[in-house]
């Protein structure tokens, strides 16, 4: 039996608020009176948290406690964002327990799960978060030209820049014929993406850079056909020595997905350059790459 443990008083410049939304993945319907059980990670069995979703699927959004947020507006050795497990069950579908989920100070954090129907074989899902990579070691950026020569013998490029629907994301590097491809929404794979690249905790006007550079990058990779020329049949991966690192299953940040939504068609490009420009960074920290910009 879970233990739940007595909630702390946790001060508001630094705790973050989470709300974990339901559906089924047959669908992709919202799903009612599912138990989300809240923990520590680390501490599955202590249990801080247990909620109920709505008719929308949602759950109340909850105060959770979080580091100072200095930390993560100077990165350094303290880890800035706390971790917790999510563990959800519904009648009818298997479990799944969602460790590493991350939350900054000051911010309103939002965990997607999908759940699956109940199958005969079926033992529910684990799925755990890594370490973002300005805390994490990733391996850092391969250099590439910004501008991608087009029009080469066999070469398919688009005729213009078309912001997709769906992009393919292959989680691996481009050549683990293991990883697993995911389709997924265009605005769903860049603000995964700046989740895990940058912290919602920096200024707007410094989330918006690195989204517009995110989406430069990504709309290259669509825009020149980069791996499908290759005899891929991907988009993008999700590695970041080759393109940015996308996450399974990771939470995302309204102050990022808000943004996102904002500004999701637009791109940085060259004058006189169709093509929108191959947008590569680096922390500036463990790494350094002169010319690119840095987070």
């Amino acid at each position: 039996m879970k233990q739940r443990v007595t909630k702390m008083a946790i001060s508001p410049s630094s705790s973050g608020k989470l709300k974990v939304f339901v559906t089924s993945r047959n669908g992709n319907r919202p799903i009612q009176n599912a138990l989300v059980s809240i923990s520590y990670t680390g501490e599955p069995n202590n249990v801080i948290e247990q909620l109920r979703t709505n008719n929308s699927g949602q759950t109340e959004e909850i105060t959770l406690a979080a580091p100072p947020i200095e930390y993560s507006m100077k990165p350094g050795i303290e880890q800035p964002y706390s971790e917790y497990t999510i563990q959800v069950s519904a009648e009818g579908y298997e479990p799944v327990d969602i460790s590493g989920t991350e939350i900054l100070p000051q911010t309103d954090a939002l965990q997607e799960v999908q759940l699956s129907p109940i199958t005969p074989t079926g033992q529910g899902t684990n799925i755990v978060i890594p370490a973002h990579t300005l805390y994490g070691n990733y391996p850092p950026k391969i250099a590439e030209a910004e501008i991608k020569p087009v029009g080469e013998p066999g070469e398919i490029v688009l005729s213009q820049v078309v912001v997709p629907e769906i992009v393919v994301v292959h989680d691996g590097v481009p050549s683990d014929p293991t990883a697993q491809n995911y389709y997924i929404s265009y605005r769903d794979y860049v603000k995964n993406v700046a989740s895990s690249e940058i912290y919602a905790t920096w200024p707007e006007s410094t989330i918006t850079a690195n989204v517009l550079a995110i989406m430069s990058f990504t709309l290259n990779r669509v825009y020149t056909e980069w791996y499908r020329n290759q005899g891929y049949d991907f988009t993008i991966t999700s590695s970041t020595a080759f393109d940015h690192k996308w996450i399974y299953g990771r939470n995302i940040f309204d102050s990022i997905s808000l943004i996102v939504d904002e500004i999701f068609d637009q791109y940085l490009a060259r004058p006189d350059v169709k093509q929108p420009i191959l947008t590569q960074y680096c922390d500036g920290r463990k790494t350094t790459c002169p010319n690119w910009m840095t987070r």
